[in-house]
């Protein structure tokens, strides 16, 4: 694709930091043009973090899978909700003590190395359970973490994604198993670490020192409300697990600064948008009818987000879109919306 001349978005950033899966992959292959938008960022010499609610890897794992992909990372640079809920664990238990871990070894494994004992029963008489996706968790595990809560520990959830991407759709995540706890509990966890608190992006926000951070997500209610929260702009990219639906029904706590639909949105003027835009923007035009929106004219398929989000934020009218021109249609098909 050829660049239009000026301002590129990354220009105005110091650091930007990736969500991962649906970002720059989906499950364990990259995502068409995220290698070399990250090897682009490297070669500008921007620093580069990564945040993901995942916390089935270690830090060390995600790296050694970057690099494996052909995108050079160093343990340092990756942030994941285990090691967070590790360490806030670490500051509230004495040393040693023993956790009931709901999730996969990776968690069990930052729980080691920060001086605490995983346990897998009830009766070990747990000081905090730690519930984190596993792709082998089951009801076992869910019965044994009802118990300790019930007895009196601190329930923590490393996130509560509802969903995580793959290459046949989003599959159940952590917020589904928490789901079930939070079903036979009759309440909430005590804490939630991962997105949308915003605990990950505050902290990889402070290696930028005084410059300023973007962060890129493909999830409204995690990887741009986390932003929000943490006083970040944001860029949502249309890889993963949000769509056009979602964005036009978004409250304000989740709307992106920016959107584009890949990370080419990053380096090229011509495939970003910052949202909302103008209502009639773009050569397009949106209007309100029959608890719906119109979109008609022609123009650049992002003027025509851009322009509907105008519309559906200020109005509360939406996801429902339907095209009144046959480039409106043409449009909402290339945003993943056909007719």
């Amino acid at each position: 694709m050829t660049e239009n001349a000026g301002a590129r978005l990354v220009d105005g950033y110091t650091l930007v930091v990736f969500d991962l899966d649906g970002v720059i992959y989906l499950i364990d292959r990259p995502i068409p043009g995220a290698v070399e938008a990250v090897a682009r960022l490297h070669a500008d010499g921007r620093a580069v973090a990564y945040a993901t609610n995942n916390a089935s890897r270690r830090s060390s794992e995600v790296a050694d899978l970057l690099t494996g992909m052909g995108v050079p990372a160093r343990p340092e640079e990756v942030l994941t909700s285990a090691a967070a809920t590790a360490e806030l664990l670490r500051d509230r238990l004495p040393a040693g003590a023993p956790v009931l871990v709901v999730g996969a070894e990776a968690l069990r494994a930052e729980l080691r190395a920060v001086g605490l004992c995983p346990v897998a029963t009830a009766d070990e008489e747990p000081a905090a359970v730690a519930q984190g996706y596993g792709p082998q968790v089951g009801w076992v595990d869910l019965a044994e973490a009802s118990l300790a809560v019930r007895a009196g520990a601190p329930w923590y959830a490393t996130n509560t994604d509802r969903t995580l991407p793959s290459p046949r759709g989003p599959l159940p995540g952590n917020g589904s198993l928490v789901a079930v706890l939070r079903t036979a509990l009759g309440r909430d966890p005590d804490v939630v670490v991962g997105k949308p608190e915003p605990a990950l992006f505050a902290t990889a926000a402070r290696r930028a020192g005084e410059g300023r951070t973007l962060v890129v997500g493909d999830r409204l209610d995690t990887d741009i409300e986390g932003a929000r929260r943490a006083g970040l702009d944001s860029l949502l990219v249309l890889t993963g697990v949000s769509g056009l639906p979602e964005l036009l029904a978004a409250p304000e706590e989740r709307r992106p600064a920016y959107v584009s639909v890949d990370l080419a949105g990053l380096f090229n003027p011509a495939a970003v948008v910052g949202v909302p835009g103008a209502p009639d923007g773009g050569g397009w035009s949106v209007k309100v009818a029959d608890g719906g929106l119109i979109l008609d004219g022609a123009g650049r398929p992002l003027d025509a987000l851009a322009a509907l989000c105008a519309v559906a934020w200020s109005t509360g009218v939406g996801p429902r879109v339907r095209p009144a021109s046959p480039a409106a249609a043409e449009a909402l098909a290339a945003l993943g919306r056909p007719d």
